[in-house]
Parts: C-alpha cells; structure tokens; sequence
C-alpha cells in the first residue's frame, strides 16, 4: 500500500495565486510562503457573508487510540461537495510536531483526501507555533523577572504560579522542573515545567479571538497566580500583552494551502481538545465562510470533547450557527467499545459491533441536544466486511438517522459524492436553529452538571476539596460566567478510560479547576491529563530524513 507521502508527491500542486482565486482573494492582497502556501489579511472576513452560509461540523464517536478519520473525512467530504456543485472549503487545526515525530503522525488527511504541501504543513508551516511558544514564554519570562526584580516588582508569590514555559515537542522530562538554581543572580528557585505548545493558552486565545484588540484583551487577562497579600496578578499587570501579541501579528492570520483536488483549504491553530476548545480560530472559519458557500470543519476527538466544546465555547464565542454533523464512525472502533482488543479488530465480529452500536447511538442522541441534524458516515477500511457495514446501516436506519459509507482514504471526493449529497440535502433542509448547551451565566457547578449528564452520561459528580476550593477562587475572582471546558479522557464517555461502550450510572470526579481567563473558559481536571507527551520506544522521528535534493522522505 503507498503511504500518505508518496500519494501526495503524485499530486500536482496549484500556485498559491490560483487556490485565492477561487476564492475571490487578489492575488496582491495574499502575502505568500512560498510558492504553495499564504496569509490571508483579516479584512476578507465580512460579517453579512458568514452569517449566511453553511457551516458543517466533522465529528466522530469514542475514538480507538487511533482516530478514526476525521481530518481525512472532512477533506474527502470538501473535495465531493465541490464535485457536485458546491462551493466549499475546509479549515482545519495545525499538526503539532510531538505527534509528528511522536506515535500518532501528523493531521493533514491521508491517502487521496489530503492537504498539500503535506510535508511543509505537518513540520513548520507559516511559523504559527513558534510564535505562539514565543509569546508564552515571553510572558514566563516577565514573571520571573518580576519575581527577582526588586526595583519593579508586584509582589508576585512564587508559590501561586501556575504559568509554564512550552515547546512544540514531545519530551517527558520537561513536565517537571525547578528553575532559578545558581545563585542570587540567577532568579528565585520554584517548581515549574514545560507543556507542549498545543496545550498553552496562548493557542487556544490566539484561536477564540476575533481581532488585534480582542487578542491583546486576552492576553491581558491571562491569571498568573497571587501576590503575597493575595491580590490576583493577569499579565497586563505586567505589561506584558502588548509585546505578546506583537509576536503573533502574522499567527493572527489563517493560512491558505489547498486539497489534493485542488480546492482551497484554510488551516490555522491547534488547540488540545481536552484542556481546550480542540478546533481552529474562529477567526479561519470566519474567513472560510465569508469566501466560500460551504465550510467543513472538524474537532478533536469524540463528539463528547471536541464538539460539544465547538458548539458551547467557540460557536457561542463567535455567534456560529452550524447547519449538520458528521459523525465519523468505523466498523474497528465499534467493536473496540464493544470489547474486541487492538489486536483482534480486523476479525469480524458481529456480536462486538452490535455491542459497540451502543456508543454511536449515545453520540447521535447528544448531537440532537443541540438541535442539529446528524449524518453518519462510516469510513471505510479494507478489512471491513458487507455484513459488518450492513449491520451499521440498519442501525442507523432504525434510528432515523441518514448514513453512508465513504471510502475518502482510497477514492478521494469520488469516495463521497452520496454522504456530500446527503449532507448538503440536510444542510439546505435545515429550518431549526443550534442551540448550546447552557447558559454561561449559569453557576459552575450546574454548567458542569449539564454536561456531565446530558452528554457523558454520568449519575452524579464529585467535587475533590481541591476542587471546591478552586470554585471559591473562581467566584471571589468574578469568573464564574465563564463557559467550562472540561478535560477528561477521549478513550471513554465517561472520565475512566476503561469504561467502553455507553457507560452508565458512574460518577465523574472533578480533581481540580483551573482558570483560564486569558481564553474566556474554566478548565474543570477529570482524571490524568496529559499536557506533556513523551515519546514512544521507537519514536516516528526515526524514519523520517531528507535526501541530498532536499526531499523529504519517511513522513507517515
């Protein structure tokens, strides 16, 4: 089988200039990368046009720990609409390089349904990530001068801050670190360490705000811990949100590539979706909506992170309307929630699929509580049988529910032209409006109570005495109308990992909550979460290397 890098080498890239104007962008107002890739200034995002057109949301059920194609899907998805008459792009996240040379690869698509140049987007791009670990540790840095500064110093108690320095590598060792060791002129000691970018607040602010002025107000709000007389200290006391967003002048701005078919493709930031909102800037998928008639989108993870987070953190935030879902479901990841190992999932096994059915019924039921009309689409690999994919059908069929199979990874947009049918048929449809979750004026703990219930699932929830205490910080902070973010495993609806399937009657443990004012959200902690990967024993690093002509080679 040819990997995603030599399909992508047979494909015949358009000039960037071509790619704008099929967008209707001039030519003089795209500021180019390269021959392949370009900025889009912010004055294409126009308001009247957004608010009009189609905006598709690309979702999935509990996923293996493999993902089950979303990236992939909603590029195949964008390439058949076009195909039947539709204009439409797709805007997508940014691959983090610690995947990349991680375990899991990189994020732009694969076989036929990819986004080119797939080799520059998934290592440095535009520069989008080192501007944002520029920008956050920058405002580390501020801290701890302000901390050793005694001729300009707010007080600052060590002990409170919560602020960690970032990279955009996986490295295990960073997570934990003491800093200012060697003396008096070297700073304070404290414990601190290192996130990887994706999981710094600063992307998921660069990916909420709509403006220049609306990101420096976020960056200025970022909580950095407590003074000695426990007076709250943001990085606009520290000066620090102008020189910050001076750093992503040009991060601020999505990023125009293109499909393997030669439609446009706007990939623009790459939040964690499960300590963030998991879905690029509103400011992309503004832009792609203003130029285009149709948008498809995706967000990290299972329906229950990634999505319910796009539609009551970023759609709220935004004024986003979205039309339908997709939700991505394959037969391998059915029957994982329906018991079958890793190992085992290419055998049929009817009895684990009709077990694991359970999973995506619960993923089609949440998606009703926002008043959006599903579409499931089974993604299709080779070890799946007729029988099996028939089964899912009847399922579906039984549900009310419309569903097709698309074979994206092997057909490209021929691969889907009847699940883009669907798709635009209930998007044109469409006469109910989306509707979030809550209210964010509501207290925390109810807002956590809705989600927690309603989408996981779960009986009841338990709040540890770190947790209570962190909600008493919030309300003297004036925080609590903030929505929640909440972060628990992708693995299971519910916040243990080891429950399959659809889970019921658990209780979901909030350990601890933590403000992310910067951002506009709270970060209720359920379970372990990871915000420093560590590499695996073979890492995917060691296959990649470039040859004498500058080509690079093991790339997926």
């Amino acid at each position: 089988m040819n990997s995603d890098l030599e399909i992508s080498k047979r494909a015949s890239l358009l000039p960037i200039g071509q790619i704008g104007d099929k967008l209707n962008i001039k030519s003089e107002d795209l500021i180019p990368y390269g021959k392949s890739k370009a900025k889009i200034p912010l004055t294409y995002i126009d308001k009247k046009k957004y608010g009009n057109n189609n905006l598709i949301l690309v979702s999935a059920i509990s996923p293996t720990p493999a993902g089950e194609g979303k990236t992939t899907m909603s590029i195949g998805l964008t390439e058949a609409l076009n195909k039947i008459g539709k204009k439409t792009t797709v805007v997508l996240r940014e691959p983090s390089l610690g995947p990349v040379f991680g375990i899991k690869g990189g994020a732009t698509g694969g076989g036929y349904s990819q986004v080119l140049p797939m080799e520059d987007i998934n290592l440095h791009f535009t520069g989008d990530f080192s501007a944002i670990e520029k920008s956050n540790n920058l405002l580390a840095a501020l801290i701890d001068n302000n901390i050793q500064n005694k001729k300009n110093s707010l007080g600052i108690d060590p002990r409170t801050v919560t602020w960690k320095r970032v990279m955009d590598m996986n490295d295990r060792s960073l997570r934990n670190l003491i800093v200012g060791l060697g003396g008096t002129t070297s700073g304070v000691p404290r414990e601190t360490g290192f996130d990887i970018t994706a999981a710094s607040e600063i992307m998921a602010i660069l990916c909420l705000a709509e403006n220049f002025s609306d990101l420096k107000k976020r960056l200025g709000n970022i909580f950095v811990g407590f003074t000695y007389d426990k007076e709250p200290i943001y990085a606009r006391d520290l000066k620090a949100h102008g020189a910050m967003a001076a750093l992503l002048k040009d991060a601020i701005m999505p990023n125009l590539v293109q499909t393997m078919e030669g439609n446009p493709a706007i990939i623009h930031g790459g939040p964690f979706a499960n300590i963030a909102q998991g879905t690029n800037s509103i400011i992309a998928t503004k832009t792609g909506l203003s130029l285009s008639d149709y948008v498809v989108t995706e967000a990290g993870f299972g329906f229950d992170l990634g999505a319910e987070k796009f539609f009551d953190i970023k759609c709220v935030s935004g004024g986003l309307s979205p039309k339908a879902v997709v939700l991505v479901a394959t037969v391998r990841a059915l029957k994982y929630h329906g018991g079958v190992p890793v190992k085992d999932l290419q055998k049929e096994n009817l009895e684990a699929l009709d077990k694991g059915l359970a999973n995506l019924e619960k993923h089609v039921e949440n998606i009703g509580l926002f008043n959006i009309l599903p579409v499931v689409a089974i993604n299709k690999f080779t070890s799946d049988t007729d029988v099996e994919i028939e089964h899912i059908r009847t399922r579906c069929q039984e549900l009310g529910v419309k569903v097709e199979v698309a074979d994206v990874w092997a057909k490209g947009g021929d691969g889907a032209i009847e699940l883009a049918k669907d798709v635009a048929a209930t998007v044109e449809a469409n006469n109910v409006k989306f509707t979030p979750m809550y209210d964010w004026s509501l207290p925390v703990e109810e807002k956590i109570d809705i989600i927690a219930k309603k989408i996981y699932g779960a009986k009841a929830i338990d709040y540890t005495s770190k947790a209570k205490a962190n909600l008493r910080k919030i309300e003297r902070l004036g925080l609590s109308n903030l929505p929640v973010c909440i972060a628990k495993t992708q693995k299971s609806l519910s916040d243990n990992p080891a429950l399959l399937g659809r889970p019921k009657d658990f209780v979901v443990t909030v350990r601890e909550i933590e403000i992310a004012a910067g951002a506009g959200f709270l970060v209720p902690i359920t379970g372990d979460i990871m915000r420093m990967p560590g590499l695996p024993a073979f890492p995917a690093s060691e296959k990649i290397d470039i040859t004498d002509d500058g080509t690079i080679e093991g790339l997926f």
